[in-house]
């Protein structure tokens, strides 16, 4: 029985494991979507007794979803401290914290608990096959990345530096923070316009800082889209068998064990 529990929640290839999934995925929007009306004042209003009991009822399903994947779990720890176990844990901790919040001082953190219910929707990504592209491709590009945002960072710090000295407090540059601050939004090309360059030279460095900002989206774009097309040229016929121990995903259909750990996988 254990094992068919598992197969059921943690697998996609059976057709209950299908249903199963396709359900948990329209709890999970669902429950989302009561978040977000719950936080528009107006139907909060009308409505808030209404949003309430659906959220008892979503982190009662919720919680029986937690229970059956512990009790199944061949290392139960490892499913608890694992990446989806936290989010499934993180996923039902707000209601029950809410209980042991009482008086009117509560309602300001119990408003920041409801927020939290909106990582619920991170549970999708485990049932996406494309979700494991883009993991993959950004796990590469992160070393050429990190190189790039240095470069970046040090480029803002000298700028800003500049623009200090150029400008000066009059102009309203009154810090080398707050130029860093000026030459991280033109280059970003976001210009708030609540720093303005008066000086010739001044107006001159924004030239080229907004140029700059150009190439400075284009270059993460591009590596993390290379490394993307990479991921997918490289993909290989895969199945959604769970691994029992460090739970991870993206075995082959005839894999045996673990590519990740060697621990059996089953079957």
């Amino acid at each position: 029985m254990k094992q068919r529990i598992y197969q059921v929640i943690f697998e996609a290839e059976t057709k209950e494991g299908k249903v199963f999934d396709v359900v948990l995925i329209f709890v999970i929007l669902l429950s989302i979507l009561v978040t977000m009306l719950d936080s528009v004042l107006r139907l909060n209003l009308k409505y808030g007794q209404l949003f309430y009991t659906l959220e008892i009822v979503f982190t009662a399903l919720f919680t029986i979803e937690y229970l059956f994947r512990y009790y199944c779990s061949p290392r139960k720890l490892s499913y608890v401290f694992s990446f989806f176990g936290l989010i499934d844990l993180l996923s039902i901790l707000p209601l029950y914290i809410s209980f042991f919040i009482p008086g009117v001082a509560g309602l300001s953190i119990l408003r920041g608990l409801r927020v939290l219910r909106v990582f619920r929707i991170l549970k999708l990504t485990q049932y996406s096959h494309a979700s494991k592209h883009l993991s993959t491709a950004l796990k590469s590009s992160w070393p050429k990345i990190s190189v790039f945002l240095l470069t970046i960072l040090t480029a803002v710090l000298i700028i800003g530096a500049l623009m200090y000295l150029v400008e000066g407090r009059q102009n309203g540059f009154t810090s080398i923070p707050k130029s860093v601050y000026w030459a991280v939004v033109t280059m970003t090309t976001v210009g708030y316009g609540d720093l303005v360059p008066q000086t010739e030279l001044g107006q001159f460095i924004s030239i080229v800082l907004m140029i700059l900002g150009y190439g400075v989206i284009a270059v993460p774009t591009g590596v993390v889209s290379s490394e993307l097309m990479g991921a997918m040229k490289n993909d290989i016929t895969l199945n959604t068998t769970t691994c029992p121990n460090c739970f991870m995903e993206g075995h082959r259909k005839a894999a045996c064990f673990c590519f990740n750990c060697g621990y059996k996988l089953v079957k």
